[in-house]
This record gives structure tokens, sequence and C-alpha cells, in this order.
């Protein structure tokens, strides 16, 4: 088992003040996600696009989150961008990447 990167994107329908504030009540329910080690959350207000990159324990936990509510929410937006990354453990190690 190896850890995996999730990055979803998608495009920014409201200013960011706006965005923050309708984004809070899911916060606590993806940080409660099975497997879930941590999700960074990401906004270009210049190109009108936010998301997130996560980093789950491994396969199992990232295809029960895409399968889970959180997800089935958000497939409504044409926009939407999802893909999942291997994680390179020995090189983000170097450069310290906060997999561990």
């Amino acid at each position: 088992m190896s850890a995996k990167i999730l990055q979803i994107n998608y495009k920014l329908n409201a200013p960011r003040a706006e965005y923050e504030k309708e984004n809070l009540p899911y916060a606590q329910p993806i940080a409660d996600v099975p497997g879930l080690r941590w999700k960074v959350w990401i906004i270009n207000e210049a190109q009108s696009e936010a998301g997130g990159i996560y980093l789950f324990d491994d396969d199992a936990a990232v295809q029960a989150f895409l399968d889970g509510p959180i997800i089935a929410e958000m497939k409504g937006d044409p926009t939407l961008s999802i893909k999942a990354f291997d994680v390179i453990a020995e090189l983000t190690t170097i450069t310290r990447g906060p997999v561990k």
C-alpha cells in the first residue's frame, strides 16, 4: 500500500469570501473521511478556479471517497476535474513533502 494524491479542480462561481463561507460546512465532513490524511484547499481567483489536493492512505480510501456522498454532490458540476496520482515516496521525503 502506498499513499495516493487526489487533485480536484472546478470553476469558481463566487467571490473568495463567499466560496469560503459556502464550503465551511464541508470542511469537517471531509476531515472525517476514513483514510484521508489531509486536504489543502486551493484557489486561483485570477483563473476562477478552486479545488483541493488530498492525501489518502491508499487506493481503497481514494475509491471510497470517490464513491461517497461528497463527490456525488459535486458530480453535477460540468467543470469538475478529478485526477489521482501515486506518491513517489523517496523523492518526496528528500523535498520534505508531508506524506509520512
